[in-house]
């Protein structure tokens, strides 16, 4: 079994996202001592967003067509999308950013979005190819937004998050929240206490 293990806040030690990815992937460790765990930082190692020299896959280019700068960014990736692909088990700490998910985490998603590989187009529409694994995104956000009703103009992080990977073909996608932790030291302390409870049954494979 192999877990991916992806953090996306740029707060370091400060980053609630990151302590309860940490959680996670302990309690999975634990429950799975024989799994092996990759750990990508998309802070210290974002790929670029999609430019003319990383758009070689979606493109169709050849490699006798590209010019050593497009190689390397083709090469990158190809490294995170079967890095993905490999996963059985993807944790992903995505704090809510402007209503949404920080722009490191949607470069991710834009490299490992490949026709042919995670997904493909059909007579009958998009078909996802990454089906059959689990997806755990540990959500966090400074206000209140679930079942709020505002929730549906501002929440583009978790309703993305899950309309990505179920384009993907993921049915097994897991929100973990943590919500208000701007709201004071109380509030947030009960949120992440909540979330980790919320874990104890979420990270069970």
């Amino acid at each position: 079994m192999k877990f991916l293990h992806i953090d996306s806040s740029p707060l370091g030690s400060n980053s609630v996202s990151r302590q309860l990815t940490a959680h996670a992937v302990g309690a999975l460790k634990t429950a799975h001592p024989e799994a092996q765990i990759d750990y990508l930082d998309l802070v210290e190692h974002a790929p670029s967003h999609l430019n003319l020299n990383s758009l070689g896959f979606r493109l169709g280019t050849t490699a006798a067509d590209l010019t050593p700068v497009q190689r390397e960014e083709n090469d990158i990736s190809e490294r995170l999308v079967q890095q993905f692909i490999d996963a059985n088990v993807v944790v992903i700490g995505a704090p809510m950013y402007n209503f949404s998910v920080p722009t490191q985490l949607k470069a991710w998603m834009d490299r490992i979005a490949q026709a042919g590989r995670t997904f493909q187009y059909t007579a009958e529409g998009p078909k996802g190819l990454a089906g059959g694994k689990t997806v755990i995104v540990v959500s966090t956000r400074g206000g209140f937004y679930f079942g709020k009703p505002h929730e549906p103009m501002m929440d583009h992080q978790e309703a993305y998050l899950k309309g990505f990977f179920g384009f993907l073909g993921i049915t097994d996608i897991r929100i973990v929240r943590a919500e208000g932790l701007g709201t004071g030291e109380s509030a947030k302390a009960e949120a992440i206490t909540n979330a980790e409870t919320s874990l104890a049954s979420a990270v069970t494979i």
